[in-house]
């Protein structure tokens, strides 16, 4: 697993929960973009595994806290699990996710119903770019017939890869539905959507536009419903309660074929984030805006590209200083 680079020394200055919270911010502005993945920005950043290890301890925590005070058995074996949470990051990380989702929300809503050519445009080109993550880091994680080391992909990895990207490919196919949002709707749809938050490659708006509750649960974020927004913050407990634990497990056992598995997940997703599709997400010919496009698909690249760089510069930096 990835150790956080707060837990490995000294405290973290000042500039390193900035840098957390501006990781948080750009998670959140993914989750409000239908077809992009906040899982995908989590991974490009260097932060997934460090918040899908503390988000299970968490968990752990809450649930042997349930588990344990009625039987008398205090709260040792809950502490435990709370205290390896990595809080240094994960704290800035959701605050600058919430503060970017109450102020992406409307800008979004805007954005994406006006211009909605440009917008696919942009983030393709970043999901494109993104590839490059986890492919990158599935050939440093130990294969099964490997000492460990740098390990290129075998034919059943690059199977796995396609195979997922396929499946991906024909869900992000599905034309949009349109359910009512009753109760049970909405928490079985956060649970879903939530689920795809901590999935590369799949995006949880993409998801709630296809069930049909993307408009209304922007309008509920806008208009602070809070028993709108109540009933989706109990379905993103239950969801993360679900898959968390799992992947947890997954990238501490199995990391490498998890990676390959997560590859296709983005790669398949870039279907959805085509730039000129119909209403019902029939695929087009290049055609309006194509210029515009191309720049915006070309600088979103490029935005991914340097940030790789920024982060490798800054893990070398780290790996280079003298411990504390």
């Amino acid at each position: 697993m990835t150790t956080s680079p707060q837990r490995a020394g000294k405290a973290p200055a000042w500039t390193s929960y900035g840098i957390d919270v501006v990781r948080g911010a750009l998670i959140g502005t993914a989750e409000t973009v239908p077809g992009v993945s906040g899982g995908t920005v989590a991974l490009v950043t260097k932060v997934y595994d460090t918040a899908i290890t503390s988000a299970g301890h968490l968990i752990s925590g809450v649930v042997r806290t349930v588990s344990d005070l009625p039987r008398g058995k205090g709260m040792g074996r809950a502490a435990g699990e709370f205290r390896s949470v990595s809080w240094r990051t994960i704290i800035p990380l959701l605050a600058g996710m919430f503060a970017a989702l109450l102020i992406m929300a409307s800008l979004m809503e805007v954005w994406v119903e006006e211009h909605p050519v440009q917008t696919r445009a942009l983030f393709f080109g970043m999901v494109l770019a993104s590839l490059w993550v986890p492919y990158s880091m599935s050939k440093t994680a130990p294969a099964k017939d490997s000492s460990g080391g740098h390990a290129p992909w075998t034919w059943k990895d690059g199977l796995a890869a396609l195979v997922t990207a396929v499946v991906v490919y024909v869900l992000v196919s599905l034309p949009p539905g349109d359910f009512e949002a009753t109760a049970p709707v909405i928490i079985l749809s956060a649970a879903v959507a939530i689920c795809a938050l901590v999935l590369p490659g799949l995006s949880g708006s993409f998801l709630l536009l296809t069930i049909g509750l993307y408009q209304p649960t922007l309008s509920a974020v806008n208009d602070r419903d809070l028993a709108y927004l109540g009933l989706f913050a109990l379905g993103a407990v239950i969801g993360l309660g679900s898959i968390v634990k799992v992947l947890q497990w997954l990238l501490e056992h199995r990391k490498r074929i998890t990676l390959v598995v997560l590859t296709g997940l983005m790669a398949g997703s870039l279907r959805a984030l085509w730039p000129w599709q119909t209403d019902d997400r029939g695929l087009l010919a290049p055609g309006d805006h194509l210029g515009t496009a191309i720049t915006l698909g070309l600088v979103g690249f490029g935005v991914v590209v340097a940030v790789m760089v920024v982060e490798a510069r800054m893990t070398r930096k780290q790996e280079t200083s003298p411990a504390a």
